[in-house]
C-alpha cells in the first residue's frame, strides 16, 4: 500500500493529473476525471494507477516471453523520451513520422530500410564516389529522408509483437495498423482520446515531458523486470 501511495504521489509530482479542457473531453474518459478546475479536467491518479498497473503487467509478460514492443511518439514532447526508452531496451521506435504501411505492409518497408543500409555502406566505403556531385547531393537528401523515417526501425527483421503509443489520437494511423495486425496497443492518452482505441489505455497527461518520462521510465523498468523473471524460469 505504501508503494502504491508513493507511486501516486510521484504521478502527482510529475503533473500526470493534468487533462485538457472539459470541452475537449472524450466521453470514454469521464469516469477517470476527479474534478474540473478553471475549465480544465483533473485526472484521478488513483484510477490512472489501476490502469497503469495492468499495462505494466502486460509489458512484463511480453518481456518474459521474449516479445518486442514498437515505441511510437512523434509529438515534440514525446520524441526524445521514446528514443531513449527504445534504445535502452534495444527496441524499435518511430519518433519523426509514421510511414503508412510500417506494420500492414512491413515487407515493402523492410526493402526501403535495406536500401538505406546499403547506401550507408556504400558511402562509408567510397562506393558513391562514382556519381557526380549533383547525384551525390540527391542521394544524400534521400538518405536524410529515409533516416528520419526509418532510423528506429533499422534493426528489426519482422513485425513487433506489441505497440506502445504516446497520444493515440495523434498516432491514429499507427493504432489502426496495429489493430489490423492484431497487435496489442498500450497507450498513454489524455482526456481527449477514445479509450477504446487501446487494449491497455493509460489515462494521464500525454502533453508534458515530465509526465511522459515518468510513464516511459516505469515501462522500461517493467520490461527489464520481465526479462529477469523470464530468465529465472
Amino acid at each position: 500500500m505504501n508503494t502504491q501511495n508513493s507511486i501516486i504521489e510521484e504521478m502527482f509530482a510529475k503533473g500526470t493529473h493534468y487533462g485538457y479542457s472539459k470541452s475537449r473531453r472524450h466521453p470514454s474518459t469521464t469516469p477517470y476525471i476527479f474534478a474540473t478546475k478553471n475549465g480544465v479536467d483533473i485526472i484521478n491518479t488513483e484510477k490512472t494507477n489501476a490502469l497503469f498497473e495492468k499495462a505494466m503487467e502486460k509489458v512484463t509478460a511480453l518481456a518474459a516471453a521474449g516479445k518486442s514492443i514498437l515505441f511510437v511518439g512523434t509529438k515534440a514532447e514525446a520524441r526524445q523520451q521514446v528514443i531513449e526508452t527504445a534504445l535502452a531496451l534495444n527496441m524499435p521506435y518511430v519518433s519523426e513520422r509514421w510511414v503508412g504501411g510500417a506494420l500492414t505492409n512491413f515487407p515493402e518497408i523492410k526493402k526501403r530500410i535495406i536500401k538505406l543500409l546499403d547506401l550507408r555502406d556504400q558511402k562509408e566505403k567510397g562506393g558513391l564516389d562514382k556519381y557526380t556531385k549533383k547525384e551525390r547531393l540527391l542521394i544524400d537528401r534521400e538518405m536524410d529522408d529515409m533516416t528520419k523515417n526509418f532510423q528506429g526501425l533499422t534493426g528489426i527483421t519482422r513485425t513487433p509483437d506489441a505497440v506502445f503509443v504516446v497520444d493515440p489520437k495523434k498516432e491514429h494511423i499507427a493504432v489502426t495498423e496495429a489493430h489490423k495486425m492484431n497487435l496489442p496497443v498500450i497507450a498513454l492518452m489524455n482526456t481527449d482520446c477514445n479509450m477504446k482505441k487501446a487494449d491497455f489505455p493509460i489515462v494521464a497527461n500525454d502533453a508534458s515531458i515530465s509526465s511522459i518520462s515518468f510513464f516511459l521510465n516505469q515501462i522500461k523498468n517493467a520490461y527489464n523486470k520481465g526479462i529477469v523473471g523470464g530468465e529465472k524460469k
